[in-house]
Formats: C-alpha cells, sequence, structure tokens
C-alpha cells in the first residue's frame, strides 16, 4: 500500500506533468515552472523529471521560446546528456538561418564544450544536431572540425552521423567530398541517396542526380519530391511532369503525393503553361483529400494566371481561408503578367487595408504591371512609395523595372539617367532593358552604345549581339549587320541553347526545336512557309493595287 505522503507527492508530479502537456501559451508554461522550482514537498526525482520535461515543450512547442528554454536549462543541476542533446538540437533547429554569418556566434558548440568538460559523453545524436547547425549556416569548416570529434569519440561509422556529415558538405557545394563520404559507406539507408541527390540537384548537376536517382531501390516520398522539385527549379519542367506520373505508378502507400509534391508539379505546369495537365493536379488535389494550404493556393494562382486564366487564378485566390504576402504577390502578379494594371492597383490596395506588409516582390510586380501598360508616373509613385512608406530600399530589379517602364514609354535619355544614379552597380537586365527599349524605338546611337557595353560585360553571350543585328538591320545599316555576323562567326559565338517551344495537345506536353530535326520535316516545314509566303504576297499586292484588304475565302 502507497503511503499517503508519497501518493501526494506522486498526484502532484503527474499533474504537474499533465498541465505541461495541456498549455496553450508561454504564460502558463512559465507558472508551472514557477510552481516546481518553488515547491517543497517534490523529490529531487521528480524535481529533475518535470524541469527536464518543460525545457522539452519550451524549446519545441509552437509557441515556445528559446531564451525560456535557454532560462530552464540553466536551471538544472548536473544536466544528463538528455537535457545537453535537448538544449542543443533546439539551438540548431530554432537558428535564424538569415543571421549573417560572419558575425554569427554558434550558441550549441560553447554548449557541447561545457558538456565536455562536466564529463558527459556526448552520443550519435549530439554530432547529428551540431552537423545541422553547420548545415544551416553552410559552414563547412565547421563541419569537419566536428566530425573531426566524432572519429576521435569512435562514432566514425554511425549512419547517422554520416548522413548528416553528407548533408553538410552537399549544402556546401562540397560535392566531391560529399560523393567520397558517400562511397566509403558500406550501409546506406534512404537518408544517405537523398542526402546526395539533393547536394546536386541544389547545384543544379540534375543528370548526376539523375544517375543517382535511378540506382535507389526504394525510394520514398522525399526522393521523388526532390526530383520534381529540383528538376522545376533547374529548367527542365517537363521532365518534372514525368517523374510525377512515374511516382503514381509506383503503387506504394509511402510515395503518395503530398503537398510538397502537388505545389511543385503545378510550378512545373505553369512554367510550360500546361493549362490541361494543371486543372487535372488541381483535380487530383480535391480527390485525395491532402489539405488546400496557402503554399498550394499560391502555386495554382501563379499557374492559371501564367496561362492565362485570370479568373481560374482570381477563383481560386477568394477560395484561399488564409492570405499571406506570398498568396497577395501571386495575383497581384497574375494581373501584371496579363496586362490588368488596374486589378493589380486595386488588389495591392486591398492587401494593404487587410494589414499584410508587401515585401519586393511585391512592387516587382506592381512595377511590371507599370512597365506592360506604360505608366510612368503610376511607376515612379510605386517606386518611391517602397522607401518612403515600407522602409524598402529599391533593388537592382526594381531599378530594371523602372528603366523598362521608361525605355517603352520612349522616355530613353530619362532611363540612362536613372541608370547613372543607380547605388548599386547595374547588371545586364537593368542595361537589357535600356537595349530593349532601343530596338523598340529604333535609337541607334545609344543602343550601340548599350550593346557594346553589355558585349564587354559578357563578349561570348550572343544575345547582345543578336540586340545590335536587329538595331542595325532595322535602320538600314547592312554594312554594320555584315560585320557583326562576321565578328560572331570569328569569334564562334552562336546560340549554345537551341530555339524550343512547349506547346500542351490533349494533355500531353510536345516539345519542339529547330535543332536535329529530320531533313524531311525541315523539308515540310519549308513548303508550308513558302505557301503562306506566297499566299500573304498575292494578298499584299493586291491590297496596294486597291487599297483594299482582300476576303481570304477568295484565295482559300
Amino acid at each position: 500500500m502507497i503511503e499517503p505522503q508519497r501518493l501526494q507527492r506522486l498526484n502532484l508530479r503527474n499533474s504537474l506533468s499533465q498541465f505541461i502537456d495541456q498549455c496553450k501559451n508561454m504564460r502558463e508554461l512559465k507558472q508551472i515552472h514557477s510552481r516546481i522550482i518553488t515547491s517543497p514537498t517534490l523529490p529531487r526525482q521528480d524535481h529533475y523529471f518535470l524541469l527536464t520535461r518543460l525545457l522539452f515543450f519550451c524549446a519545441f512547442s509552437e509557441f515556445g521560446s528559446l531564451n525560456y528554454a535557454t532560462h530552464v536549462f540553466k536551471s538544472i543541476d548536473n544536466p544528463n546528456l538528455f537535457v545537453y542533446n535537448t538544449m542543443i538540437r533546439a539551438y540548431a533547429s530554432k537558428t535564424d538561418a538569415k543571421t549573417n554569418r560572419e558575425t554569427f556566434s554558434y550558441r550549441s558548440i560553447p554548449l557541447y564544450k561545457q558538456m565536455l568538460i562536466n564529463g558527459v559523453k556526448p552520443g550519435n545524436l549530439t554530432f547529428t544536431f551540431l552537423l545541422k547547425e553547420c548545415t544551416t549556416h553552410l559552414d563547412a569548416n565547421m563541419g569537419r572540425s566536428i566530425y573531426a570529434h566524432v572519429i576521435s569519440m569512435g562514432f566514425s561509422n554511425d549512419l547517422f552521423i554520416r548522413n548528416s556529415m553528407i548533408n553538410v558538405y552537399a549544402s556546401c557545394g562540397f560535392l566531391d567530398s560529399a560523393h567520397c563520404l558517400f562511397n566509403e559507406m558500406s550501409i546506406r539507408d534512404i537518408a544517405s541517396w537523398n542526402s546526395i541527390i539533393i547536394g546536386y540537384l541544389r547545384s543544379g548537376a540534375l543528370d548526376l542526380a539523375l544517375d543517382l536517382f535511378k540506382r535507389v531501390e526504394e525510394k520514398n516520398v522525399i526522393t521523388w519530391n526532390s526530383m520534381i522539385t529540383g528538376f522545376v527549379q533547374g529548367g527542365r519542367p517537363k521532365e518534372a511532369l514525368e517523374f510525377f506520373h512515374e511516382m503514381q505508378t509506383v503503387g506504394n502507400d509511402t510515395v503518395k503525393p503530398d503537398k510538397i509534391s502537388i505545389a511543385s508539379v503545378v510550378s512545373a505546369c505553369a512554367s510550360l503553361g500546361a493549362l490541361d495537365q494543371g486543372e487535372w493536379v488541381h483535380g487530383y488535389l480535391k480527390r485525395s483529400g491532402l489539405e488546400f494550404d496557402m503554399v498550394i493556393g499560391t502555386a495554382l494562382v501563379d499557374m492559371y494566371g501564367k496561362c492565362g486564366c485570370v479568373e481560374r487564378a482570381i477563383e481560386v485566390f477568394k477560395n484561399m481561408s488564409d492570405k499571406d504576402v506570398l498568396a497577395w504577390t501571386a495575383i497581384i502578379s497574375v494581373f501584371a503578367f496579363n496586362g490588368l494594371a488596374k486589378q493589380a492597383f486595386d488588389h495591392f490596395e486591398e492587401m494593404r487595408m487587410q494589414g499584410t506588409k508587401p515585401n519586393p516582390v511585391t512592387f516587382v510586380a506592381l512595377l511590371s504591371a507599370c512597365a506592360h501598360s506604360g505608366l510612368v508616373d503610376k511607376g515612379y509613385h510605386y517606386f518611391n512609395m517602397m522607401k518612403q512608406v515600407f522602409s524598402i530600399e529599391p533593388q537592382v530589379h526594381h531599378y530594371a523595372c523602372m528603366v523598362d517602364t521608361l525605355g517603352r514609354s520612349g522616355l530613353l535619355e530619362e532611363a540612362e539617367n536613372l541608370i547613372r544614379i543607380m547605388p548599386m552597380e547595374p547588371d545586364e537586365f537593368v542595361w537589357g532593358a535600356l537595349l530593349g527599349a532601343c530596338q523598340m524605338h529604333g535609337n541607334v546611337d545609344l543602343g550601340e552604345k548599350v550593346a557594346h557595353h553589355l558585349i564587354k560585360l559578357d563578349p561570348l553571350n550572343h544575345a547582345f549581339y543578336m540586340n545590335l543585328l536587329d538595331i542595325y538591320a532595322k535602320a538600314n545599316r547592312f554594312d554594320d549587320v555584315k560585320r557583326i555576323r562576321t565578328i560572331l562567326k570569328e569569334r564562334g559565338i552562336r546560340k549554345i541553347v537551341p530555339g524550343c517551344s512547349t506547346i500542351e495537345i490533349d494533355g500531353v506536353v510536345q516539345e519542339f526545336s529547330a535543332q536535329g530535326l529530320p531533313e524531311v520535316m525541315i523539308e515540310e516545314i519549308e513548303w508550308v512557309l513558302y505557301g503562306v509566303y506566297t499566299e500573304m504576297s498575292v494578298i499584299g499586292k493586291l491590297h496596294d493595287i486597291t487599297g483594299e484588304l482582300v476576303d481570304n475565302e477568295t484565295y482559300s
């Protein structure tokens, strides 16, 4: 039979433990902390147990506070390995990735040193958490130092630690080191494969990632999502769609598409303009019962907008229960992309009324709307609003939008002056916007000067030469056209990536390019083009004679 006094202590411990689980805010956590440290009837082991639970809750609950977790940690006498690991993990996972790496001071490393001084031997999870913080801050040197401790402590063959070190190398761009460590592993799990594959995808080595992907026997949803997302971001959305369709044929419950899969596939459809595919994915989302959150909603708004379905984009946007700045920016971008400047401005004002603060990308969308509609005064209004109202310093892409706005309206001198007063060095996009305006308005002198400047910056970029060729051709300066073509030939400069287009037919995205077509197909295309040219020439001649347009049916 349990003694009444002991039973009372057990009830108090159990009650306080339940209270910790039921906490809904920091104020309640602090009240329980105060009760724990001031209760005279709690034995030392119960006191230790409750503070440990409280520490974990402070560190990882949705409303927890890292600073208060540190306060709780300091109140625990002689912390054990679990307590140290909890705090190191909290520091590693709660680190602000935006912190300037040059001034950043690791909080987990001093704690690790304190742990060793106090005679607490680290475990494999200790090193996993430490390496995670190195990954967050892309610090390969610190990762190597920690891995030296791993070897000295006898954990060099631990699978979790090796996976973490591969992740450090891959995230920092040391792919050779990552692959070397990967090849040394006698035992690998899916996390090992995913880490090295994601590293190659992030570096843009898509084909190397694909080779590794084909070697993975048991792929999980992270493997598939990594390939889909990596190929979308790497400019190969058609293959990303193929991965998604292949993923569905696996027939394994562990690799069913999730929200990340859907958001990435929708982005692929947006890049390709594949409306039928995008609508099918939207329907799949509804049928599968996946949560319709802000990320997916924003992706759908963007997709419908880029496919020209503004009404569907508006419909999806209105059905979103919560809207953050990314969602508002997406719908504003839809209007800007489709030449609906007034609607873009109206939604921006509505966003402000809802209390959502715009970000720099929001102003890129607004300035793009001004550029496409020739609204110079409105462009200056939003450009000045960024800093004066929202304390957002205009970046180089904002200046590019303003140069584009001025250039499209024929204000080339004003655009050139804006470039001269930029607080940062203008990039190729800024100068390219001015060069495009010179092409549009036939300003040969300025266009020639800008093109030569761009060629000096990047002498192997064929696009600048082609811009200059177009300017000379429109001005009937064919000697200069011939001269530029000679330069291109002598320097061996030509378009590296051939012109490529996609078209969706019956839900299937077809890709075609002029490069690599069979000779027979080239001849067929030439005959069709010749026929179109002949018919247009006949109509044009009759128009010159009669001064009237001829009904196309006469020549059908």
